[in-house]
Formats: C-alpha cells, sequence, structure tokens
C-alpha cells in the first residue's frame, strides 16, 4: 500500500509498506526498522516477534520517545509485561498492533507532533 507524505515535511514518514519491506520518505527498507520523526532511520536488530528481549526495549529509552509502537508483522501479537518494564517505569506508553497499523497510525502521530518511536517488524515477503 502508498501512503503519500506531505513534501513539505523534513520528518520521517512511512511511504509505503508491504510484505518484505517498509518505505520511509521514499526509501524501501528491508527487514526490521526502527524510525522517530527526527531521528536518523535504523536497522532494528531482531527481525523476528519471538527474538525480542527487554534490552531491544530499553536501549530505546535513550531516544526519549513518549510513545513506542510495535509492528509485530501480519497478525497483532503483544508484548509480554517483562519486556516492556523498563519503558512502563518510565511512564513511556507501548502499542502493539500489526505492522500495517503501526505504519499508519506512525504517520498520524507524526504530524501530531508526538515523540513516536516505531518498531516495524517486516511481514513475510510473498
Amino acid at each position: 500500500m502508498k501512503l503519500h507524505a506531505d513534501p513539505l515535511t523534513s520528518l520521517n514518514t512511512v511511504t509505503a509498506y508491504g510484505p518484505g519491506f517498509i518505505e520511509i520518505n521514499a526509501q524501501r527498507i528491508s527487514g526490521a526498522v526502527l524510525v522517530a520523526p527526527d531521528q536518523p532511520v535504523a536497522q532494528f536488530p531482531v527481525d523476528r516477534f519471538d527474538d525480542l528481549t527487554e534490552e531491544h526495549f530499553t536501549g530505546l529509552l535513550a531516544r526519549q520517545p513518549e510513545i513506542v509502537l510495535l509492528g509485530t508483522g501480519a497478525r497483532q501479537r503483544f508484548a509480554h509485561p517483562r519486556l516492556t518494564r523498563s519503558l512502563a517505569q518510565a511512564r513511556v506508553g507501548v502499542e502493539c498492533m500489526t505492522t500495517q497499523a503501526a505504519c499508519r497510525t506512525y504517520n498520524i502521530l507524526m504530524t501530531e507532533g508526538r515523540r513516536v518511536l516505531a518498531i516495524f517488524l517486516p511481514e513475510p515477503a510473498q
């Protein structure tokens, strides 16, 4: 699915997504990715939901998000509270949803000026 970005923005915007890829600012990225509106886009070191650890979430605190979106692939899965404990203790919200829903939600929160941080786990390529 293609999403259209406001051409006047310099913020990182999800412009498309599909099986095996996420497109940020019209640049296609394979694999898991970590995105914030005003910070460099980075590969995320985990491609599978089952490989997530508490350390992956604790490391996000340095980016000072107010909310973290976790796109869990083609189906919605929920991170165990022990994985996200450090974020909860820092009063950072965590929302788990399909990667497609996370892409759309990220764009909405980003345009509202929220300090959103998104982890997009890839959907399997067909």
